[in-house]
């Protein structure tokens, strides 16, 4: 069993690092979406001193996301607000391709937006207000929007990715076969073709596609956040469940990732939900577990791991 936490502002130091891996974690996720591998010499220093030997990397991939931003955002609910040429950066193909009533989510469907209008940028109104932050995602449900498999900063990130201790990378929203080929070749000119393939589930495309590429990656994650985006929350459950089955059935390992204890981003204690969730994750199968934000900006980063590895290992007895 694999337990994985994500590095950020809240874990970055080697004390904290050794306390969450005598607390059970195995490896460590860099979310590239928020900085270059290049950029980040400081952390990957400290992972190699306090010897993490797992370290995955989460690339851009077709991900939609809000550009960066001079300041955090506030959107307040029934207010307007501009994507595009302007307004808030985000992706042109999604200015392409969005019509005036496409709702779109962002920051994981915290906030929630109606377009009304299209020129060199989307005019919208705010429905679900909040504080926008740089980098976060954006999901537009319903709309194919073509974006590239990899960007240049993922091909930068790949080329450097095993001389910096690189064992895996995750492949987000994932949509088909050509994604993960286009990956496998990539890390093929980079030289780095013993680099595991992690691919992220995160679209209805994916689910759908799921068969076709099954085969061909290392690990499947069932990445909850967007998912979630892409259907009714209610339908999530069942989804993960049949996601799971098919990975058991193809023998094909499988993590399971987001707000698993969410909660625990500011409490000590999670909820009674959070661990029934965890729990139920490893019962079905799933070979590996994540913290997310609880790690990489929770006020509990330790304890977090601390119940995340402990209720894993109460569903494996």
């Amino acid at each position: 069993m694999h337990f994985y936490g994500t590095i950020g502002p809240a874990c970055a130091s080697a004390g904290t690092l050794r306390r969450l891996v005598d607390a059970g974690m195995t490896g460590l996720r860099m979310n590239l979406s928020h900085g270059a591998l290049a950029e980040h010499a400081d952390w990957l220093a400290m992972i190699q001193a306090v010897g993490i030997p797992d370290l995955l990397i989460d690339l851009q991939g077709p991900e939609l996301r809000v550009g960066r931003l001079a300041s955090p955002v506030t959107l307040p609910e029934g207010g307007t607000v501009q994507l595009g040429a302007g307004g808030i950066p985000c992706p042109v193909q999604l200015v392409q391709a969005a019509r005036p009533g496409q709702q779109l989510l962002l920051d994981d469907g915290k906030l929630l937006l109606r377009v009304n209008a299209v020129d060199t940028a989307l005019h919208c109104t705010v429905l679900r207000g909040g504080v926008l932050q740089s980098r976060k995602s954006i999901a537009a449900p319903g709309l194919s929007v073509p974006m590239p498999t990899l960007t240049s900063e993922d091909l930068a990130n790949l080329r450097i990715a095993a001389s910096c201790g690189v064992t895996g990378v995750m492949l987000p929203f994932v949509r088909g076969k050509q994604d993960i080929l286009a990956l496998r070749q990539a890390l093929a000119e980079a030289g780095a073709p013993q680099i595991r393939i992690f691919a992220k589930i995160e679209n209805l495309a994916g689910v759908q596609a799921l068969p076709e590429f099954l085969s061909l990656v290392d690990e499947v994650v069932i990445a909850r956040g967007d998912l979630g985006n892409a259907m009714p929350l209610w339908e999530l459950p069942r989804c993960q469940k049949q996601l799971s089955a098919a990975c058991r059935a193809a023998g094909v390992p499988f993590m399971v990732v987001t707000q698993m204890l969410d909660s625990m981003c500011s409490r000590a204690v999670p909820t009674r939900a959070e661990v029934s969730d965890i729990y139920n994750a490893v019962a079905d199968g799933a070979s590996s577990v994540m913290l997310t934000g609880e790690t990489a900006a929770g006020q509990y980063p330790v304890e977090a791991m601390e119940y995340l590895v402990r209720t894993a290992r109460t569903a494996l007895e």
